[in-house]
């Protein structure tokens, strides 16, 4: 047994957090509250709900924003929005298919002035202009030294295969110059059911950019995976990036989570860092796995090894820990509550 010191203390979330919200998104703003959206299951709206606490977000009244068309464009496949607050606006980034073809997806932006997203007239600044035009959803933006980034999933030339690319901005809306290869699924665990790299989301820590992504068919073989790149680097030359050979995030038969993905990060009300995600409690679907509404919004504890690297441990993990590295020193398969005293 390694010799552990001091006190391990994990805020224990509602699991599920928020049911039937794939794709989930929460964002910690300056007023105090959290904001949190996510896909809804008919794929027709967008929806979002505030809360002082994380664990308020559960029970907190959800507001439809923003409704699909019955025709053209932004009309079929509402799929993963966003919420960011950029210079003093709110903005929403999500994907959306056409009412006539509804694998026509592309990325679209929606901006409110309002001080509360809830109550705000919704605008709509149309499709993100991408250098190519082919299935494309997943937008995720960040700023990093002052430059605004997007990253993005889309399938070159409609190719049987997702991507991840990433490029700068002129606006939360617009991006300029020409994208940059951020990852393809080169890995067997990258093409199982389906050859994709997707769901990508950001967090700089201890000198680092880290994008999380997701991959393969969104059934049980959904999982994570994880690039990093140094934060002096640039960030639109491929090779500075350094992608993980293995999943960092995975279905866990033990705790009967299944397909964990699409995640955000957000913090808790003590700043420490959350893992934002999605899984389901089963592993059989009938039919498409797109269209089972079951996969849930679910919040855990993230931790960082004694080399700046995040740990994700497993979905879960917040009733049993398998092995966590915390300031270089590992717990081993230790059952524990909150303020448990770690031996």
């Amino acid at each position: 047994m390694y010799p552990i010191e001091g006190r391990l203390a994990i805020e224990d979330y509602p699991n599920p957090l928020i049911e039937q919200r794939a794709d989930p998104y929460i964002y910690k703003h300056s007023d105090g509250y959290y904001y949190f959206t996510g896909s809804y299951p008919s794929y027709d709206r967008i929806v979002l709900r505030r809360a002082k606490t994380i664990k308020a977000l559960k029970t907190a009244e959800e507001k439809v924003i923003w409704q699909k068309y019955d025709q053209g464009i932004m009309g079929n496949h509402i799929w993963a929005p966003e919420i960011h607050y950029i210079n003093n606006s709110w903005f929403i980034h999500f994907a959306a298919g056409s009412a006539e073809d509804k694998w026509a997806i592309r990325p679209y932006v929606l901006q409110t002035n309002a001080s509360n997203p809830l109550e705000g007239d919704w605008k709509e600044l149309g499709q993100i202009n991408l250098s190519f035009d082919s299935f494309s959803l997943d937008a995720t933006t960040f700023e990093h030294q002052n430059t605004r980034y997007l990253i993005w999933a889309q399938k070159p030339d409609n190719a049987h295969i997702s991507n991840l690319y990433i490029a700068e901005m002129e606006n939360p809306w617009t991006i300029k110059g020409s994208p940059t290869l951020l990852a393809q699924p080169e890995y067997s665990w990258e093409q199982d059911g389906e050859r994709v790299c997707e769901g990508a989301s950001v967090i700089k820590r201890n000198g680092k950019i880290f994008v999380t992504y997701s991959a393969s068919g969104t059934d049980d073989r959904y999982m994570m995976g994880l690039l990093t790149i140094n934060e002096e680097d640039d960030l639109l030359n491929s090779a500075a990036w350094t992608k993980s050979s293995e999943p960092i995030f995975f279905s866990s038969v033990e705790n009967s989570e299944y397909g964990p993905g699409h995640n955000s990060f957000t913090v808790n009300e003590s700043g420490e860092d959350l893992l934002v995600y999605h899984s389901r409690s089963y592993k059989d679907i009938e039919g498409h796995p797109l269209y089972d509404p079951n996969r849930h919004t679910r919040v855990q504890r993230m931790f960082w090894d004694s080399k700046g690297f995040p740990f994700f441990g497993e979905p879960g993990q917040t009733k049993k820990l398998q092995s966590l590295i915390i300031e270089g020193k590992v717990i081993v398969h230790k059952e524990y509550v909150k303020e448990e005293n770690i031996l």
